[in-house]
């Protein structure tokens, strides 16, 4: 496969929100992007609903959601678009589950989860969604693995995960659901489990080899990313941006030794990432300044730089 060259990806405006917010939610779904609940500049829970029409570079104002909240878990199927969980009125997890139809503009309840939860990791197959993980309203992070039937509207609840965890990132490749990091309260995970649909079984893999928070991964045909995150510092030590990449070889069952070569070009936490056509782009997210990498008082500085990888010529 011939892998593009860094001029052929272009950045262009689109038009904005109609308002602003954070903690929103997206997914795209027939070709167009929706955007999904959120919250106010006052912290105030959303249920705004809009679709973005790549064609007309427009949003439209949609029939809001029946439940406002923000931080949502949401998947795309066909022509349905399910919202799970998130977070409330007064900063407290939810245990609603609603679909919206495309075709009909309307939204539907279904099932509830077994108890609230913000920080659900979701991914869907035909018409099953697999739901891992979460916090609940005790600040407790759960081991639940459950499957909606969508044409059943019934939650089956799977053998628990080895590692409770919120946050966790899912990617579901043929039977098999791979479920990476996460947190527990305010500590980073780098727990590695899969879980077999088949035999419904759980086996833990090769942890991640840094510990990090708000790192990101992303998969891509035979290998799977670790990206950059936050590493905690100990007693004595302020918490670091790392720029650091590892890759685990699927096909091998373990993690591959990188040099820096492979590392991200900024230390960054909480960014975006996705592969396409032969890369790994990372744009956005929390660093530090180029003058001070490594301590200080501040959370972080926002970046607004965008790097890629070359995935032919580092596998």
């Amino acid at each position: 496969m011939e892998v593009p060259l860094a001029k052929d990806f272009q950045w262009q405006t689109l038009a904005p929100l109609s308002s602003p917010r954070v903690y929103c939610s997206l997914v795209d779904a027939g070709g167009q992007i929706f955007a999904i609940g959120g919250c106010d500049d006052s912290g105030n829970p959303l249920n705004t609903f809009e679709v973005f029409s790549p064609e007309v570079n427009r949003w439209t104002s949609l029939a809001p959601m029946p439940s406002a909240r923000a931080g949502v878990a949401v998947v795309s199927l066909g022509k349905r678009i399910m919202v799970v969980g998130g977070v409330g009125e007064n900063q407290m997890p939810l245990k609603v589950v609603e679909v919206y139809n495309i075709d009909e503009g309307k939204w539907k309840k279904k099932s509830s989860l077994r108890e609230p939860a913000m920080g659900i990791s979701i991914t869907a197959r035909d018409c099953r969604v697999y739901a891992a993980g979460g916090m609940g309203s005790d600040l407790r992070p759960h081991c639940f693995l459950q499957q909606f039937d969508m044409l059943k509207d019934i939650w089956v609840h799977f053998a628990p995960m080895p590692t409770p965890r919120y946050g966790a990132t899912s990617f579901l490749r043929g039977s098999k659901i791979y479920v990476l990091g996460g947190r527990q309260s305010k500590y980073a995970v780098n727990a590695f489990e899969v879980f077999d649909t088949d035999s419904r079984s759980w086996t833990k893999f090769p942890n991640i080899p840094n510990k990090r928070a708000y790192s990101r991964y992303v998969i891509s045909e035979g290998s799977l990313y670790s990206l950059g995150g936050l590493r905690q510092g100990g007693t004595y030590r302020r918490p670091k941006f790392t720029k650091t990449v590892d890759i685990f070889d699927m096909e091998q069952g373990g993690w591959m030794k990188t040099d820096r070569s492979c590392f991200l070009r900024k230390r960054r936490a909480d960014f975006v990432a996705g592969a396409i056509h032969g890369r790994v782009v990372v744009a956005g997210g929390l660093g530090e300044d180029d003058e001070n990498l490594i301590y200080r008082q501040s959370p972080g500085y926002i970046q607004d730089r965008v790097c890629r990888f070359v995935l032919k010529l580092n596998l």
